[in-house]
């Protein structure tokens, strides 16, 4: 599994740990070992550029996700093919507003957010309340199964 981390944001990360979480959600959805997956920090005015040209929103947010290849989840036997996941673009600037107002760290609400790019990824949603109910419940597993190896 190829996950390629760049941060371009100025923010001081670990890049591993992204890289790590990344391939332990997909090992989870039963994604090709073999499938690509970028992963991009940047900063409030890239990700206000990206925000208004793709979704037609003023400002910047907290993550985009760009699908290549509409891989979905596979299951227990039975991986997708492999293929170019896509990429999740991340404004740690953003995230860390955020982090303050749930109370906890900027690297925890930017670990939350990678794994939320990766289900949009997947093809999941939160436009519908049981969607949203849905995408929710696998993120927080997800995001605490990771946690709990660290």
């Amino acid at each position: 599994m190829s996950v390629e981390v760049n941060n371009e944001s100025g923010y001081a990360t670990d890049e591993a740990e992204f890289a790590a979480l990344a391939r332990h959600v997909l090992d989870a959805m039963h994604v090709h070992p073999q499938t690509d997956l970028s992963i991009l920090l940047v900063g409030t005015d890239v990700m206000s550029e990206l925000h208004v040209q793709w979704m037609d929103e003023p400002g910047p947010t907290d993550v985009l996700s760009f699908p290549m290849d509409e891989l979905r989840p596979g299951r227990e036997g039975d991986v997708t093919p492999a293929g170019l996941l896509g990429d999740v673009v991340l404004c740690p600037e953003v995230a860390a507003r955020q982090a303050r107002d749930a109370g906890h760290s900027t690297t925890e609400e930017l670990l939350l957010l990678t794994t939320h790019g990766i289900l949009h990824l997947l093809g999941y949603d939160h436009a519908e309340p049981d969607e949203e109910k849905e995408m929710f419940a696998l993120q927080r597993q997800l995001l605490l199964t990771f946690l709990a190896r660290r």
